[in-house]
């Protein structure tokens, strides 16, 4: 196994705190939001096999069977199909949304096709796969995730007795479910901007004011005022995970990070469609065509299992699970059927003879017998095959 060194993007949104803890490094005052593990090309993790340092991207090109088993290379191709990160949110992430596997070929294509450079602001497709995501909580994480029912969305903002509000409240109890937060939605996103921002401002003063159901609301208008995306984010269900819990995220579910550290998998892309709550590009057409309008209650899990705890999802590129390996326990042999990364988020455990740290991980290729020993905690990504 190789032990990885990984990349921390400093996103604006990043705890300048949170990600320094978990390694035991002073911080630097600059946010930290997100260590990358894994072979993704804006910055795939780097190991050294005693001829100097290289990319585990590179590293999986020269011999993809090698590094990944005939198994994973015949159902996802010669590529690492997921991507693990250490996540934390010291202020909102955008309110954004992810396409599925059609929807991300079919806009990927189309902006080669059209001459978009991959690195133009407008851009909205990076590569030409989906992007579900799972995130797992270390510390309480708030997020934002999915429709509220219509009516109920329409009690939230008329509960801000703003007038301006009135003829959402209207539209929202008007319709069947899709059409009615289709039309809000869109409302909302092609509202004059003059006039928005000041509906903004006099919601967010209600918001503030009120607090109790509309504080988690709160950090949305203090980092994003005058932005559409704070009232088409009371249209959304808050989630408060707590450590050990997770949730899953898969395509066209709308959805924004607001604090907290956690462990995130994804599929390896990074393809984003965004609604608000950023400086960044809005393409309200291509949003509309890739937002499911459906409600619905988040689906908030515990892992299951003895030893190895599974958290469940329902796709193959990616599988999360965790260890919490207690004193004196017997070892936890693991499959090599497949290519995995183990990441360390407490204590001292072993990975076969390699011991690890806080914030450390290994890439374990397809073939090779690990077990897992001593005391701590360890998140284990791979796939299914």
């Amino acid at each position: 196994m190789d032990r990885l060194t990984n990349t921390i993007r400093p996103y604006a949104w990043g705890s300048t705190t949170a990600i320094p803890a978990v390694l035991g490094v002073e911080p630097t005052g600059e946010p930290q939001a997100e260590m990358w593990m894994g072979a993704h090309p804006g910055a795939p993790s780097r190991l050294d096999r005693g001829a100097g340092e290289t990319t585990l991207a590179d590293v999986i090109a020269a011999d993809p069977e090698r590094e990944l088993g005939p198994a994973a290379v015949a159902k996802f191709g010669p590529r690492l199909p997921f991507l693990l990160k250490l996540l934390a949110a010291g202020a909102p992430l955008s309110l954004q949304v992810h396409p599925d596997l059609e929807q991300a070929k079919e806009g990927f294509a189309d902006e080669e096709r059209r001459g978009v450079p991959i690195d133009a602001a407008h851009r909205n497709y990076k590569d030409a796969n989906h992007k579900p995501e799972m995130i797992c909580a270390l510390t309480p994480f708030d997020g934002l995730c999915g429709f509220r029912a219509p009516l109920e969305a329409a009690e939230l903002l008329a509960g801000l007795g703003v007038d301006s509000l009135k003829p959402y409240v209207d539209l929202l109890r008007a319709h069947p479910e899709e059409a009615a937060l289709r039309e809000m939605l869109t409302a909302v996103l092609t509202a004059d901007r003059a006039e928005m921002a000041r509906t903004v401002a006099e919601a967010g003063a209600a918001i503030e004011r009120l607090g109790g159901p509309y504080a988690p609301y709160a950090s949305l208008v203090h980092h994003f005022p005058g932005d559409p995306g704070v009232i088409a984010a009371l249209l959304l269900n808050h989630v408060r995970l707590q450590p050990g819990e997770a949730m899953f995220l898969g395509a066209g579910v709308p959805h924004a990070y607001l604090d907290g550290l956690g462990v995130e998998l994804l599929a390896n892309s990074d393809n984003v469609l965004r609604a608000g709550l950023t400086p960044k590009h809005v393409d309200v057409p291509e949003l509309l065509k890739v937002v499911r309008f459906e409600a619905g209650d988040p689906a908030v899990q515990r892992p299951e299992g003895n030893g190895e705890e599974v958290y469940e999802t329902p796709i193959d590129e990616f599988r999360l699970s965790r260890f919490v390996l207690a004193p004196g326990a017997a070892a936890h042999p693991l499959p090599d059927s497949a290519p995995q990364i183990l990441l360390c988020t407490a204590g001292t455990p072993q990975a076969g003879e390699v011991t690890l740290s806080p914030g450390e991980s290994v890439f374990v290729p397809a073939g090779e017998k690990v077990e897992l020993s001593g005391t701590g905690t360890i998140f284990r990504a791979t796939v299914t095959v």
